[in-house]
């Protein structure tokens, strides 16, 4: 008689980024900033999209500026529905400060809160379109 075996699946293994020989695996991310300009970057698996913006040095103004300390929303990212589904549940201390994000999607997360997993390989985050940072208003009204 002859036994059969379900065959195993492998996860998607992630991309392993060739500007270094790093062994940490590296995750393909897309980050379309606020005039919808797209740049795709090799993000480390465990960094923060905050970590991973300012690490590759991406042109999105204002971004972080709190460095990650959950005192402002300026890493505020739009994930598509089917990876926002997927990322870990959001902690009270960043729903208060998603409420004071312009923009505001129910996909809307905070960078400096989403870790980077393998799974999230080649996903997209985009940045709203526009922006309300009040250091450019009191800065222009300093300049009069």
């Amino acid at each position: 008689m002859m036994v059969t075996r379900p065959l195993h699946t492998l996860p998607k293994l992630c991309s392993q980024s060739p500007q270094n020989g790093s062994s940490g695996s590296k995750v393909l991310v897309h980050f379309v900033n606020q005039s919808g300009m797209k740049s795709s970057v090799f993000v480390t698996e465990g960094e923060s999209l905050l970590d991973a913006v300012i690490k590759k040095n991406l042109d999105i103004s204002g971004f972080g500026a709190c460095e990650g300390t959950l005192a402002c929303s300026t890493c505020h990212l739009i994930f598509e529905e089917s990876v926002y589904d997927k990322l870990e549940q959001t902690v009270d201390e960043e729903i208060d400060m998603l409420d004071l994000a312009y923009g505001l999607t129910k996909t809307s997360r905070l960078g400096c809160q989403v870790t980077v997993n393998c799974w999230m390989d080649g996903m997209t985050v985009c940045v709203p379109q526009e922006i309300k940072d009040q250091r450019g208003k009191q800065e222009a009204q300093s300049s009069k």
